[in-house]
């Protein structure tokens, strides 16, 4: 995705003043050569002799590092918008995700009222395999006590994560114990699962939601076609709204899965860079599947990949609005000290020769591409979208494409504004609808557990106005005043969240997505469209 505006002119600025200084200090002092030139034989020799005469001469104290640093940044920034570099300090984290693992104790948790509470422990974790249960409040890691005192999401991370198979106790308070129970977890691997949920849901159909293309991400997929019984299946609905990206690699892979042999999928290209082309193998197993592909306007690069490789070859339906756009390929090289450098090499180009990247540059305000899709109308109906005949392409089934950024569905579903309020934004931002559902599953869950099943619960169970009107006012003792007017509008959808959210405290992703699908406008429109087949 975009990345963070930045100050551009910073480097240079000092650069140049630190210039314009050394000449107009020398000029009027007298004291040494005034004319002393700095030999270099390329622009690579002066950006290191400049950094070195900062370091040597300059008048203050500064932090060199924290220059070359920002330099690097700036210059990437300036070549396009998904060129960066990554310190050593954030490579870790932001590579986990798609590594697909971390190491640590495994829980799931949340911070309420100044203390850490485990929603669920990792299935087959460290914490699971330890005796950690849903519920249980951490008073103590080791002895540092964190229970009843300001901590934050980071503290507990540093406390918790470490290398596999070093030990950390912890102490815990769990409901209807009154002593506190003392803990020992041998930290290990935790998977950070690409694939949130895979739910059958009919006789004939079934639902896959998949956040991000990871290395484990195939292995997840087996396992989640297993999940389902895909072998009886007519229908697969594929969710890749809100799916930034990740592996190229691991987007072939699940291409190849619907493609026949031979079929292409992607190919790059760059100034220095040789196309190449990704074609399907005859290793696919989902060949005869109908394929639902669902994309929003958060729905990216690897995302794209996949959608316009379906797309272009027939093979199945993009349903939903235009995808972001990101058709850039980087390629990561790793620094001595553990930071990288992700630098744009080549284009992605569908199987019909489109190109997935929307402009950027001069006069393209690229961060806020969402806003100005909302005010044109785009995120609404598929009228407010023009497409030149330039960017037009046709598939091999005689279906008309367009390029020029992103990916175009085949049915267009606007975004859903009924339920839409300020009040509604300002609960959601501050994460309220969720803190709230924990609170009340936790306190609950005994007699939410007696409905055995979720699909038992999300029949049978409702947000009656005495919880609603408990919500409320948990909403204002954390801030957010009740408007009676963005009550009445976005009622219904604040009681479908707090639904979903207590289904997922209680039973995980599958329940909630579940619950969540029942007034989704996407997804029904899906099956609307199935059903008429």
């Amino acid at each position: 995705m975009a990345k963070q505006t930045r100050n551009v002119f910073g480097p240079l600025i000092m650069a140049g003043m630190l210039a314009l200084g050394v000449g107009i200090g020398n000029f009027m002092s007298g004291n040494g050569p005034v004319n002393k030139k700095l030999i270099a034989t390329n622009n690579n020799e002066k950006i290191g002799q400049v950094l070195r005469l900062i370091e040597e001469r300059y008048v203050d104290t500064i932090n060199t590092s924290q220059v070359v640093e920002e330099t690097i940044e700036e210059m990437l920034y300036d070549l396009d918008p998904h060129s960066d570099y990554i310190p050593a300090r954030e490579l870790s984290q932001s590579s986990e995700a798609l590594d697909g693992s971390f190491q640590g104790i495994g829980v799931e948790f949340t911070i309420q009222r100044d203390t850490l509470i485990v929603i669920n422990p990792v299935e087959g974790g460290p914490s699971e395999q330890a005796g950690v249960k849903p519920g249980d409040r951490i008073v103590f890691v080791e002895d540092s006590l964190i229970a009843g005192v300001d901590i934050s999401n980071e503290t507990v991370m540093n406390l918790l994560k470490g290398p596999a198979n070093t030990e950390v106790k912890i102490q815990v308070k769990r409901r209807n114990f009154s002593e506190i129970l003392p803990i020992t977890i041998t930290r290990g691997h935790i998977p950070i699962n690409s694939i949130a949920s895979a739910i059958r849901i009919s006789k004939s159909s079934a639902y896959v939601k998949l956040v991000r293309f990871a290395r484990t991400t195939m292995d997840e997929w087996n396992d989640a076609m297993t999940k389902v019984n895909v072998t009886q299946l007519d229908n697969l609905i594929l969710d890749l709204r809100g799916n930034g990206g990740g592996y190229l690699t691991t987007a072939v892979d699940l291409a190849d899965e619907f493609l026949g042999d031979r079929k292409m999928i992607v190919y790059t290209e760059g100034q220095a860079y040789d196309r190449e082309t990704h074609k399907a193998t005859s290793k696919g197993k989902l060949d005869d599947i109908n394929l639902y592909i669902l994309i929003d306007e958060n729905s990216a690069s690897a995302s794209e990949v996949l959608a316009g490789a379906i797309q272009d070859h027939d093979r199945g339906t993009i349903i939903g609005r235009r995808s972001f756009g990101k058709g850039l390929v980087q390629e990561q090289k790793f620094f001595d000290d553990n930071s990288a450098i992700r630098l744009t090499i080549a284009r992605y180009y569908t199987p019909t020769g489109r190109s997935i990247q929307k402009p950027y540059g001069d006069g393209i305000d690229y961060e806020n591409d969402y806003a100005e899709r909302y005010e044109s109308g785009e995120l609404l109906s598929a009228d407010s979208i023009s497409f030149p005949d330039s960017l037009k392409f046709t598939t091999p089934g005689g279906k008309v494409v367009y390029g020029g950024g992103g990916i175009m569905p085949d049915l267009f579903v606007g975004i859903d504004t009924l339920g839409a309020s300020e009040y509604f934004s300002e609960l959601n931002y501050n994460g309220l609808i969720n803190r709230y559902a924990f609170q009340y599953a936790d306190d609950n869950r005994d007699r939410l557990n007696d409905y055995d099943k979720y699909e038992f619960f999300i029949e049978n169970f409702e947000v009656n106005s005495d919880l609603l009107e408990q919500f409320i006012q948990f909403a204002e003792n954390n801030g957010v005043d009740k408007d009676e007017k963005g009550l009445m509008a976005s009622k219904e959808i604040i009681k479908d969240r707090l639904k979903a959210y207590i289904a997922r405290n209680i039973w995980k992703n599958d329940a909630f997505y579940t619950a969540l699908l029942q007034d989704d406008k996407v997804y029904n429109a899906t099956i609307k469209y199935i059903e008429n087949q």
